[in-house]
């Protein structure tokens, strides 16, 4: 999927933290006492290759990470320990195959904060180290909005006040990015949670209801089209051939006031340089105080159970689960951390509004998360904002779920 556009090379990163892989490695970590080296499958753009006495750790880092590990995992060239994310299918797969090693009662688990590493369980046992995490909800200019009497909004109602007063001041409420439907994904997913009760709830009606039984004149699908109307109605010109840039553009100039993303797109914003303070808020709900966002893991690490090096590859993860280690990362990628012990910033940070409510109830797991994919979800959702056509739209969200309620 491709929802998480990473960020550039971590250079002042990768030194420091390769320094302290190497003084953490002093034990040697296979019975020979040689120096072993472990691959690291890294679907990020950070890099971590380094030496330690008796550990090298070989970093691969390829263009298109996601089809070439899923050859080698097919082809049995499994890497020692990946980066992977753990709500998409295809690790689901792999973990009940086992190809990974099962870390429920390793020590470094309990380093993870709010039971964070059980929400990615397989069969009972965890598989993945969640390290960091995404967040999905709205940037907003958080300037022009004081400058306007308005702000962040905590209930749906409230919401659609804001909207109006932006619209009626002459700038465009939202900053959309028409020919990547795959930025609209959270909007949607989270309109879904909110107005059914959560994530569990939104897949009873999605995923785990009957065949066909997705209908326009569901309650939860009716206030679903109300807020996807708000966002279709209120974006800025010419939004239905806007990429992904062009909206992050409109955004950071100030011509809209509000762009729905995740905290992957917070670098690309502060690349245009804008001359306002950029903030955040989650999805609201119909009551204060059940608003949400949606994310998952982002630097998440298994081990391979064939790995000939799994002391050293288990030595690796425990690093990685520090708040030592984890606040270097933090201090550059600023995505929130689920290590416990990471001093991160609050509420008033440019994430704040979202990454305040990671590894909490507010956050859910993206739905896919039961699905056996994803693209054509958000492709009817965007289809739904171009047309408005509200029959098509449901057609198509039976024509997607329908294949999996065979396995129900």
């Amino acid at each position: 999927m491709k929802k998480w556009l990473k960020r550039i090379a971590l250079i002042s990163l990768v030194a420091t933290m390769a320094l302290s892989l190497t003084a953490c490695g002093q034990n040697k970590s296979s019975n020979s006492g040689k120096k072993v080296t472990i691959e690291y499958f890294n679907q990020k753009k950070e890099d971590f290759e380094k030496k330690n006495p008796d550990i090298h750790v070989k970093e691969v880092d390829v263009p298109n990470a996601g089809t070439v590990l899923k050859t080698r995992m097919l082809s049995g060239d499994v890497p020692d320990v990946i980066n992977i994310y753990p709500q998409n299918i295809d690790f689901q797969e792999w973990a009940k195959a086992g190809y990974f090693e099962d870390m429920t009662h390793a020590s470094y688990i309990k380093n993870i904060k709010n039971h964070y590493a059980d929400s990615f369980k397989i069969n009972g046992k965890i598989y993945n180290a969640l390290l960091s995490a995404n967040v999905y909800g709205f940037f907003y200019n958080a300037t022009e909005f004081k400058r306007l009497g308005i702000k962040a909004p905590k209930t749906w109602a409230k919401f659609e006040q804001i909207v109006k007063k932006i619209k009626a001041s002459g700038k465009a409420p939202f900053a959309v990015a028409g020919t990547e439907p795959w930025t609209l994904n959270g909007y949607h997913q989270l309109s879904l949670a909110t107005v059914t009760g959560g994530a569990k709830q939104a897949n009873q009606l999605l995923r785990f209801s009957a065949p066909n039984g997705i209908k326009v004149n569901n309650p939860y699908i009716q206030k679903d089209f109300t807020r996807l109307n708000l966002l279709r109605e209120n974006a800025q010109q010419n939004w239905r051939g806007a990429s992904y840039n062009d909206a992050v553009v409109s955004f950071a100039n100030g011509k809209s006031l509000i762009m729905p993303n995740g905290s992957w797109a917070l670098p690309m914003i502060n690349q245009q340089k804008p001359k306002f303070k950029v903030r955040t808020f989650a999805f609201p709900a119909a009551k204060a105080g059940h608003e949400m966002t949606v994310g998952s893991g982002d630097l998440a690490l298994s081990i391979s159970s064939k790995s000939k090096h799994k002391k050293a590859a288990e030595k690796f993860v425990a690093y990685m689960t520090t708040p030592a280690a984890m606040q270097k990362y933090y201090n550059v990628d600023g995505s929130p951390v689920a290590v416990k012990g990471v001093k991160q910033r609050g509420i008033n940070s440019q994430l704040g509004g979202l990454s305040t409510l990671a590894f909490t109830k507010h956050d859910m797991v993206w739905l896919a998360q039961d699905w056996t994919s994803e693209n054509d979800f958000f492709n009817l959702t965007a289809s739904y904002l171009m047309t408005g056509n509200k029959q098509q739209m449901v057609n198509d969200m039976n024509t997607f779920f329908n294949p999996m309620k065979a396995s129900n």
